[in-house]
C-alpha cells in the first residue's frame, strides 16, 4: 500500500510541474518572449493545453475568468496542494 500512496504523490507532483510550466509558458508567450510560430514552441504549448483544457473546462465552470484573468491553474494548484496534504495526513492508512 506505501507504493500506492508513493504512486499517488508523483502523479500529483507531475501534474502540479506540468501546470507550473502552463503559466510559466503562457506568460512568456503573452509578453512575446516566446513566438508560437516556432514549430517546437508551438507543440509543446499544444500539448500543455490538450493536458491542461479537460482539467481547466471543469474549474472554469466554477470560476469564471474575473477581468480577463484565468484563476483556474491557481485554483487546480490549490487543490493539488490540498489533496497532497490530505495524502500526507493520513499516510497511515497507505501502511
Amino acid at each position: 500500500m506505501t507504493s500506492l500512496f508513493q504512486i499517488l504523490m508523483l502523479l500529483l507532483n507531475v501534474v502540479y510541474f506540468i501546470v507550473i510550466a502552463h503559466v510559466i509558458m503562457s506568460w512568456l508567450i503573452n509578453f512575446q518572449v516566446l513566438n508560437t510560430r516556432q514549430p517546437l514552441v508551438a507543440q509543446i504549448w499544444d500539448g500543455l493545453n490538450r493536458l491542461l483544457d479537460p482539467i481547466y473546462s471543469r474549474v472554469r465552470r466554477f470560476v469564471p475568468a474575473i477581468g480577463g484573468l484565468d484563476l483556474a491553474p491557481l485554483v487546480v494548484l490549490i487543490g493539488v496542494a490540498a489533496l497532497r496534504i490530505i495524502l500526507i495526513n493520513n499516510a497511515s492508512a497507505f501502511c
